[in-house]
This record gives C-alpha cells, structure tokens and sequence, in this order.
C-alpha cells in the first residue's frame, strides 16, 4: 500500500514536470514568434521610410544676355547657347505626403570644338527642396516644390586656329597666347520653384516620373576669371533657369530588401 502510494505520487510529480516542460516550450515559442514579428515590422517600416535614390536626365533653358551682349564685340568668339543637357543625382524622401529631396545637377551645352570658333557653358549645381504629394494614392504622386540652392557656371569660348602654323605655336610665346580659350566663371545662390508627377507601384519602392522647375537669382552677379579674380567693366548676368528632367527613385539608401 505504501510502495503504491509513492509510485502514484512520483507519477504525479512526472507529469507535472512534464506539463511544465510543455507550457515552457510553448511560452519560448510564442515570445520567438512575436519577436520575430515585431523585428520584421520594425525592418519593415523602417524599409518604407528609409530614403530612396534619384537620377534624373533632361534639359534646362538658360540665357546669359550680359555675358553673350559683350562677346557679340569680338567677332572671333561665338555666343553662349541658351540651353543645356543635365544629369542629375540625389535623394528624396517622403514621409506621410511630405517630401524632401536633396540633388546635385551637372549641365552641359554640349557644345564646343577646340579647333572651331565655338563656345560651350558648363553648370554644376545643388539644392535641397520640400514639398507635398496633393494626391494620396497608391498609383500617383503630385507634388510641389519649394527650395533653395546654389549654381555655377563656366564659359568657355574657342577660336578658330586652323590658319596657324605649327611653327610660329612652337616659335611665338604670343601666338601661344593668342590661340588659347578664353574662360570665365559665375556663381549663384537661388531660389528655386517646381512641380513633380510621378507613377508608382504598391509593391515596389521606386517611381518614374517628370519634374520640372524654375530658379531664380537672389541677385545679378559679375563674370570673373578662372582663378576667381574680379574683373574691371566685367558684365553681369541673373539666373532664370527653366528645366524638366525624367526622373527615377528606388532603391533604398539605407536599407536592404
């Protein structure tokens, strides 16, 4: 009797041990699992958030009339081209409809023969803008612009040297001179105003769409030389600049699908 009252109760305290064990695995297993859950919203979220990476290629309408009024002066130089093509690079973000969006645009006339009388502009440029996407879908964006940046400029302008011989270039410290491209440079902070459409997919991060926009100088600035150098009787120019650029985000800067 007594033997069979110590085996039932070990039997008792094994099955306890036993449920005990299982309502331990179980508890381990929920808290994995929502773990799990909570770090893959987390990543999730934060995935969605993150920043994505632009390019853009497209085109800008740009007219230096101070600059070009003073060269039409000097018959062996050609005007500067009022328009430029551009890559542009950068980031945007959008959070709740608002949208930050930081860029660094180079622009070339594209234009420019050594050996020709010609000319060619050159532009680098940067700037940060926020806006607001006015249409919440899944499908399309639309939003506006507004921003601030900075611009500068370089001019170059080529003669025709076809004519001249080999030997007075290797003879003549002046003709050396004479044959030489002459360059200025300008800079500006701006102002700047835009407009961007954009088709997106409910799946994927990235966008494709149209951007265009307008900037404008704080204030006219006088052309200098290379080096910098202010110069005497210099003419001056301002920045109204039109653009539209073809534009594509994705591919988050932060983080990894």
């Amino acid at each position: 009797m007594r033997c069979s009252l110590q085996l039932s109760l070990i039997n008792i305290n094994n099955k306890t041990k036993i449920m005990k064990t299982i309502i331990l695995i179980l508890m381990c297993s929920v808290s994995l699992s929502l773990a799990a859950q909570e770090k893959k919203d987390w990543k999730n979220k934060m995935h969605k958030h993150a920043p994505l990476m632009t390019r853009g290629i497209g085109v800008t309408f740009q007219d230096f009339d101070g600059l070009n009024s003073r060269i039409a002066g000097f018959p062996e130089y050609k005007q500067l081209r009022g328009h430029m093509w551009t890559l542009s690079a950068g980031s945007m973000h959008v959070i709740k409809n608002f949208v930050s969006q930081l860029s660094v645009t180079g622009g070339s006339s594209l234009t420019g023969d050594p050996d020709e009388r010609s000319s060619a502009i050159r532009m680098l440029s940067g700037g940060v803008d926020f806006g607001y996407d006015v249409i919440p879908s899944d499908m399309v964006m639309v939003y506006p612009m507004v921003g601030i940046g900075a611009e500068c400029y370089n001019a170059i302008f080529y003669k025709e040297v076809g004519a001249v011989d080999f030997y007075d270039v290797a003879a003549s410290p002046g003709v050396q001179n004479s044959i030489r491209s002459v360059k200025f440079k300008n800079s500006f902070v701006t102002y700047r105003f835009g407009l961007g459409i954009a088709l997106k997919s409910p799946k994927h991060p990235g966008t494709i769409g149209i951007q265009g926009g307008y900037a404008g100088a704080f204030k006219d600035k006088s052309w200098k030389s290379t080096e910098n150098q202010s110069l005497n009787g210099a003419p001056s120019d301002d920045i109204n600049r039109w653009s539209v650029s073809l534009v594509f985000t994705g591919g988050g800067m932060m983080m990894k699908k």
